[in-house]
């Protein structure tokens, strides 16, 4: 599946100029006049970035970053502005926007943000998929084997384990071999490597 680029600009003739040098790259693209039309046509399945035009009726660019947050969609954001307005830029940034560019849009630089915007959007969904594959072999466990692994996460001895859990070291032993066996993992290292992505909390 390639990448596109969701265009939304209330001004048609914006849209077909940043259409055309979108093209000229080798891109999907889709353009959309308002943040509504995109955000009823929005899949985010599709791997791709977002090009808003920051002021727009109905709602500005800031709130469909805003609503895309809440809809749990992490798709990169390059933000158009006509004016040159330093705070909203700063907003926007600290919101998750890729880019923040003025208009008249110059093609290399719109090209370039679109180019980071794919680089960003390939190691997103990379951490995807490792998250839900992650949560899946995290649904294998069974509930003692999951509590052994987060004292396990937290440096804990077999022993110590055992003696906070009221049992005996020999099974700490057999639910922690089971619970390394279905994560088809072999170190502690990687154990907990494995608890940030799953996002395990060792036990205090």
């Amino acid at each position: 599946m390639g990448f596109t680029a969701f265009l939304v600009d209330d001004d048609p003739g914006v849209l077909k100029a940043l259409s055309r040098i979108v093209r000229t790259a080798s891109y999907d693209c889709r353009a959309y006049v308002s943040a509504a039309d995109f955000l009823r046509d929005h899949d985010p399945a599709v791997p791709g970035c977002a090009v808003l035009d920051l002021y727009m009726p109905e709602f500005d660019g800031l709130e469909l970053q805003r609503r895309l947050a809440t809809l749990g969609a992490s798709r990169p954001i390059v933000f158009l502005s006509g004016a040159g307005d330093i705070p909203t830029s700063v907003r926007a940034m600290r919101a998750g926007a890729i880019d923040f560019l003025t208009k008249p849009i110059n093609r290399d630089d719109l090209l370039a943000a679109i180019a980071r915007a794919e680089q960003y959007d390939t190691i997103e969904r990379h951490l995807q998929c490792e998250r839900q594959s992650a949560d899946n072999k995290l649904a294998e466990l069974t509930p003692r084997e999951r509590e052994v692994m987060t004292h396990v996460v937290a440096g804990r001895l077999n022993k110590q384990i055992a003696a906070s859990l009221g049992t005996v070291e020999k099974t700490i032993k057999v639910h922690r071999g089971r619970m390394m066996a279905k994560l088809g993992i072999r170190s502690v290292a990687d154990l907990v490597r494995f608890a940030e992505l799953a996002k395990v909390q060792p036990h205090h």
